[in-house]
């Protein structure tokens, strides 16, 4: 495993994001959690512009990520090579680490941070949620999601190899838990407590505070238990989009999307009137 994410080609790893995206897409046809009346294929092209752009950033800045890990390496810095672990348990505190710092921390901030949420509004402001809006990404929000993938790196001193591991699973988990798939409850329930699940991370899409700001978790569920920002909310409940984006001209075309960041800030519950905090 180590020798092949060491040296995994970009074609297997765009395989795993294509592939991880018709499997879900298709079991959202057969096992629906909520039904949608929606053009599924019309969605997935605003989104999929979106993961376009986003690979195209990620492409352009991947040196920084190689120079990074090549850096930590060199100087033998970071919190995993403090001490020596076996490797099953270095890869797994690693990965929970990589979470934390690179996925969970941002994702935190970009909910408290107002420039930051204008960009992330754009992912946000997806009123159907499926496996498609897993990468509707703003391309601003992909560069400094980016510059804290940096910031993992060299709080943690992960290799290379640990880094695409990481990655993959990211980006094949995250397909999985937006998808519009309906999981048994107490299954659904259980995984809830070990990886982030479709049923926890739709409350995270729920179109109001304050379960807007909770389960900011990308794979390790632990960390929203840990800092206390673990909520459910019942299926029948859920509404997807934000209450002050929830107009479609603003959240179903690209070129507003695009320019939302520029736009003025409009704080919860102003319900689209352009209104500042």
């Amino acid at each position: 495993m180590k020798e092949y994410f060491e040296h995994i080609p970009s074609l297997h790893r765009s395989l795993l994001l294509a592939g991880g995206l018709f499997l879900f897409y298709a079991l959202e046809y057969a096992i629906p959690f909520v039904k949608l009346s929606y053009s599924k294929p019309r969605h997935a092209l605003i989104n999929i512009f979106f993961t376009i752009t986003t690979i195209i950033i990620n492409f352009l800045l991947a040196f920084l990520i190689i120079k990074t890990c090549d850096f930590m390496a060199l100087h033998h810095a970071g919190l995993l090579n403090i001490v020596t672990l076996p490797l099953w348990l270095y890869t797994i505190a690693g990965l929970l680490l990589l979470d934390l710092v690179g996925a969970w921390l941002i994702h935190f901030l970009q909910h408290k941070i107002k420039w930051m949420w204008k960009f992330h509004i754009i992912h946000h402001a997806d009123q159907y949620v499926d496996t498609t809006t897993a990468n509707r990404h703003h391309p601003g929000e992909s560069v400094f999601r980016l510059l804290f993938t940096l910031l993992a790196i060299f709080v943690t001193g992960a290799p290379f190899w640990l880094l695409m591991l990481y990655q993959a699973l990211s980006a094949l988990l995250s397909q999985f838990n937006h998808a519009n798939i309906s999981l048994p409850d107490k299954f659904d329930a259980w995984l809830s407590y070990i990886i982030v699940s479709p049923n926890m991370h739709k409350v995270h899409h729920h179109y109001v505070q304050p379960y807007t700001d909770s389960n900011y978790a990308n794979i390790f569920s632990i960390w929203d238990r840990v800092f206390g920002t673990f909520k459910t909310l019942k299926k029948d409940k859920l509404v997807y989009g934000l209450d002050t984006h929830m107009l479609p001209e603003e959240n179903a075309g690209i070129k507003n999307l695009l320019k939302i960041p520029f736009q003025t800030y409009r704080a919860t519950g102003s319900k689209f009137n352009g209104s500042e905090q």
